[in-house]
């Protein structure tokens, strides 16, 4: 079957920020606020993705945090180009075992491009008991139901419970997820996602899945706003900028 365009419906997207607000009231009702680590590796995009998981944090009412060991919840977003860069990812999730001992309560996530590959994926569950939640990039858009179900899991103290969300997907379009930059002069904008050209060299196509374009009224919206905002150096991400557009009703001239 030819592939098929999809999108994330609006709907589904406030649902993940009702969710947010959810867990806002449980993780300041003791008073204080709540620290977060995302903690980033690999390309633009990957950094751009992190800038949509700060957004959620940021909604559960999560202060940032560069220590793990004064973190709450970490959540490492990972690359999967070379096998040095998964090595590297591993020993640092391998390291993290001591900052949980110091905070039992601490939640650790890992996400992005490695874990969409189904030996990362179970070498994780076998043999890092210290990772609660592992998702894939096409998940990122509802992280909060993901954490939720962790929280929920060591509400009821069924601390055997672990969360992983790594499906094959063609990957899909969401719009409206919040986002935490970091920077106040440069800002990625992201155009388009995933690649159809699976080079034998190349894992993009097998873990970011198909290309897929954002509407131009979408991207010109977030131009602005970010132009308003006062960012003066705006770059265009994509794993294939120069097949954007291809996929849409009314494709966009190059």
């Amino acid at each position: 079957m030819p592939y098929q365009r999809k999108t994330i419906d609006p709907e589904k997207i406030r649902e993940q920020q009702n969710i947010c607000a959810e867990l806002f009231e449980r993780l300041t009702a003791d008073g204080r606020r709540p620290l977060a680590l995302v903690d980033t590796y690999g390309c633009q995009q990957n950094e751009a993705d992190s800038e949509k998981l700060r957004g959620y944090l940021a909604e559960m009412g999560c202060g940032f945090t560069q220590d793990e060991f004064q973190a709450d919840v970490i959540v490492v977003n990972t690359c999967a180009v070379r096998e040095h860069a998964e090595m590297r990812v591993l020993g640092n999730v391998g390291a993290l075992s001591h900052a949980k001992k110091a905070r039992p309560g601490q939640i650790v996530a890992v996400c992005g491009c490695m874990v969409q590959q189904e030996h990362m994926a179970r070498k994780i569950k076998m043999s890092y008991p210290v990772v609660d939640l592992v998702f894939g990039p096409h998940e990122l858009w509802r992280f909060p139901e993901l954490l939720k179900q962790v929280m929920d899991a060591r509400e009821r103290k069924d601390d055997r419970r672990r969360v992983f969300a790594t499906a094959k997907d063609d990957g899909a379009v969401a719009e409206g997820i919040p986002l935490r930059r970091d920077g106040t002069v440069k800002a990625w904008l992201s155009i388009m996602y995933g690649c159809n050209n699976f080079c034998t060299y190349c894992i993009v196509p097998y873990v970011r899945g198909r290309e897929r374009s954002r509407l131009p009224e979408d991207i010109l919206r977030e131009a602005r706003q970010l132009v308003g905002e006062g960012y003066r150096d705006i770059t265009l991400l994509g794993q294939n900028v120069n097949s954007y557009g291809k996929d849409l009703d009314e494709p966009c001239a190059s």
